[in-house]
């Protein structure tokens, strides 16, 4: 393979990125770097000013980006995002189902129902949904690619976060699903991030976690929210026509 071939294969020109979380830690990153791609990218989050500053950014390096206010968690939220992405752009190659949230809580008893269904609501129900009108129309046309981001909570779920891990359990069971179900023209596959010292790092005891870092992953430290961008473009682009239902660790290491 010759240099250009390598870059051709990771070029996203003339396709179309929608990544939900898009705003801000590892969503921001992707959709930069979709961008940096050729990709036009749709930046969705709850918050729609911090979405306009990540268009801007995408705007500044001379690229096309919509930013649309979501929360995944409510289907007619996530109908309109879809209806205002094909739109803007006509069509949607790739799909980022990035969207997450984990909330502190007392104790498991005290796990409220309102609680509970807002965790599975925007980690799992949401990415269901998009994935499942998204993946449908990228059937019927040009193909495309989904990539869910889950969590090595999913595998090595942890005390303090038991609705999260499930639910990140629960999008790694449907990245396998919809790879089956959406093949051969769309590819289904899955980042499972360890932990990255993004903004929600900033809640964390920094010291004690750098200390049990030394020991638990392999390469001594949290991810650098710019380290997800490799795989994310991997699995974006042609480099992996070949890849489908894979779920790629991105922990250091981390057991």
């Amino acid at each position: 393979m010759t240099t250009r071939d390598a870059r051709r294969i990771f070029d996203l020109s003339g396709r179309t990125a929608l990544v939900t979380g898009g705003s801000r830690g590892l969503g921001r990153e992707m959709s930069l770097a979709f961008a940096a791609a050729g990709a036009n990218v749709v930046v969705t989050s709850r918050k729609i000013d911090s979405c306009r500053s990540v268009v801007s950014e995408i705007e500044a390096m001379g690229g096309k980006g919509l930013a649309h206010a979501c929360h995944v968690g409510r289907w007619a939220d996530v109908d309109a995002l879809i209806d205002a992405a094909y739109e803007r752009f006509g069509k949607l190659d790739v799909l980022v189902n990035n969207a997450g949230m984990s909330p502190l809580y007392p104790s498991l008893s005290e796990v409220s129902e309102e609680l509970f269904d807002k965790v599975v609501g925007v980690n799992l129900k949401g990415p269901f949904r998009l994935a499942a009108v998204i993946g449908s129309r990228m059937a019927e046309g040009d193909g495309g690619s989904i990539i869910n981001v889950t969590s090595t909570a999913a595998i090595h779920p942890s005390a303090n976060a038991e609705p999260y891990g499930a639910s990140k359990a629960g999008l790694n069971a449907l990245t396998e699903s919809l790879a089956h179900a959406y093949g051969p023209r769309v590819r289904v596959n899955a980042i499972m991030p360890g932990p990255f010292l993004t903004d929600i790092s900033k809640a964390w005891d920094l010291e004690a976690f750098n200390r049990r870092a030394k020991t638990s992953i392999a390469l001594g430290r949290g991810g650098e929210p710019d380290e997800i961008v490799g795989a994310a473009l991997y699995l974006a682009s042609d480099a992996s026509s070949y890849t489908t239902g894979a779920i790629l660790r991105i922990d250091g290491g981390s057991r």
